[in-house]
């Protein structure tokens, strides 16, 4: 590459370098050291035949960073369960590696402080097997595939879903591991097609099958289960606790979609009070169904994206036949970097300009670019997020709720998100210079895929005793890692989060985002990481199907904890 840029202050270059500092604009390849080679002390016996090798691990937005970890790719689901049995035999724990494409620890602390004694196993590289039975419309698929390789597939057979996360990159297993989401509802007179959901990919399991604790044999085994199978509950939605090697999910008749992106309706008529006319949040749910709004912050209009089933391309609608349309967001100016730098390392201040430049690459882009209406097969609209896009921090919540309410829940966040940004300002402070985003989608019914048993960790799981809560509103705020004051705004907007809608919602987790969150960052509250989220999976559901029994399970299926790490042991211990 090109290093012009270097005389220019900060280059694409030392943006990449800082990657904790400033959010990371591209993955950074890292360099695999052979086991003779590598400079950690061996791991004991290690079986012969699977790989393994030092390998620096990060994390999504480089927050997680350890210079130094034992990596193995494993070539089949034996190796895997080989492996079990080792790390059993020798104290050693495994960790399931995909694209990392997380924020949160459940893999690695951000010191590496739990990384001693840790393999980490890479199922990107080779278990990628994927099979579409066009008979049931299912497809079988090991959990190393990503999501663009199954839905590739599944397009081919003429298959789709409804919604799914937008980075493509994502693995199988890591989706289900956090119960990865899209954003749709039903639009009105909207009727479900036979073999989708509006809730999570967890919630399209038929069969699970995993590397489990076997009694009988005093071993680690590979067993496989039925959606209705108790396990299954546990592990359709296991949040890093257990190691998931292929499953069977439910697919249906691919629809064709239109996506119309629209950057000039106020974020005050978008966001307003419940009830209101004009361009809501709730018009375009109810005329589409399927919405996500992106606020920059100090900007006065979001990126609004309106997807509608389409069987026929409209008349001034684009067609697209591959996904990943929006490239002025994977490949930003040099500017961004440049500001972005600047902001967390010496002028926060830029913050508000920063908003307007990031609004005006989407306006301009979305126009020079013809994507603001798209029309072609589900899958590429759907995936929009490339690993070369600006690389930033989130926190993350669903707030449960009826559908009636999703436009009040909206309001309410955006404009004590807006109250207390000014706040801040105010005082000279910027803790957030990345975008708003607000997702709608429906909850995990089992029964959209003729099963009874829903994923008990999933923060879409319903609530029995509020069948009024067909909905959830996604709320992220995102941030350049190392912004001054972020953390203490985020603590602030949670525990707002927490009591505001305590009286006609519930508040769960985004596994796979920040959450619970104190000035010292996020996962250190106390309250919220061992009361608040516990007890959302406790009240409304049965002794014997909750939170205690999803971990009672998990447990039962390994043991010796194989599967776990220090932040997933707190969390489930």
């Amino acid at each position: 590459m090109n290093d012009d840029t270097s005389q220019r202050g900060f280059s694409r270059r030392r943006v990449l370098q800082g990657a904790a500092a400033v959010g990371v604009a591209a993955w950074i390849p890292f360099e695999q050291i052979p086991a003779a080679q590598a400079a950690l002390p061996t791991p004991p016996t290690f079986p012969s035949g699977i790989p393994l090798f030092q390998q620096s691990y990060r994390n999504w937005s480089g927050a997680i960073a350890v210079d130094g970890v034992w990596t193995c790719t494993p070539s089949t689901p034996a190796d895997v369960v080989t492996l079990a049995n080792w790390a059993r035999a020798h104290g050693w724990r495994l960790r399931a590696k995909g694209s990392s494409h997380n924020w949160s620890p459940l893999s690695l602390a951000a010191d590496g402080s739990d990384a001693a004694d840790v393999v980490l196993v890479d199922t990107k590289s080779r278990l990628t097997a994927i099979s579409v039975d066009t008979a049931t419309s299912r497809v079988r698929v090991q959990t190393g595939a990503t999501m663009l390789a199954m839905l590739t597939a599944l397009e081919a057979a003429g298959l789709g879903l409804t919604a799914t996360p937008a980075p493509g990159d994502l693995t199988v297993g890591g989706v289900l591991a956090i119960d990865g989401h899209g954003t749709a509802v039903p639009r009105t007179g909207e009727t479900r097609p036979a073999g989708h959901t509006y809730g999570s990919v967890s919630n399209l399991v038929q069969q699970i099958t995993a590397v489990v604790w076997d009694a009988a044999t005093s071993s680690y085994v590979l067993r496989t289960y039925q959606r209705n199978d108790v396990e299954a509950g546990a592990l359709m939605a296991h949040v890093g606790r257990s190691f998931i090697t292929e499953v069977v999910l439910q697919a249906g008749a691919n629809q064709r979609l239109r996506c119309q992106s629209w950057f000039d309706v106020p974020a005050t008529e978008l966001f307003a009070p419940a009830g209101s006319g004009g361009k809501t949040f709730d018009s375009y749910l109810r005329s589409a169904g399927r919405v996500e709004a992106i606020w920059f912050p100090f900007t006065a209009k979001p990126w609004l994206k309106v997807w509608s089933v389409a069987p026929s391309k409209p008349f001034f609608s684009r067609q697209v036949t591959s996904p990943y349309n929006y490239t002025f967001s994977d490949n930003l100016p040099q500017s961004i970097f440049d500001l972005s730098a600047q902001i967390v390392s010496s002028n926060p201040a830029n913050t508000p300009g920063f908003g307007d430049l990031n609004y005006n690459i989407v306006a301009a882009g979305l126009v020079t670019t013809f994507t603001y209406d798209i029309w072609g097969w589900s899958k590429n609209l759907l995936l929009y997020v490339r690993p070369s896009t600006l690389r930033v921090t989130a926190n993350g919540y669903a707030i449960l709720c009826k559908r009636a309410d999703v436009q009040r829940v909206i309001h309410e966040f955006t404009s004590r998100y807006s109250t207390r940004l000014d706040d801040y300002r105010s005082q000279g402070r910027f803790p957030m210079n990345g975008p708003v985003e607000i997702r709608v989608t429906g909850v995990d019914r089992p029964g959209d895929v003729g099963a009874t048993r829903s994923a008990q960790l999933s923060a879409l799981r319903p609530r029995p005793d509020h069948p009024e809560w067909d909905s959830a509103v996604w709320l992220d705020i995102l941030t350049l890692p190392g912004t001054p004051y972020a953390d203490e705004f985020y603590a602030e907007m949670e525990q707002w989060i927490y009591s505001n809608y305590a009286s006609y919602a519930d508040v769960r987790p985004e596994w796979s985002k920040g959450w619970g969150y104190t000035s010292s960052g996020a996962w250190t509250s106390d309250d919220v990481v061992d009361t608040k989220v516990p007890t959302t999976f406790r009240t409304g559901y049965p002794l014997n199907d909750n939170w205690d029994s999803a971990r009672a399970m998990l447990d039962i299926l390994d043991p010796a904890r194989v599967f776990t790490s220090a932040f997933v042991d707190r969390l489930l211990l």
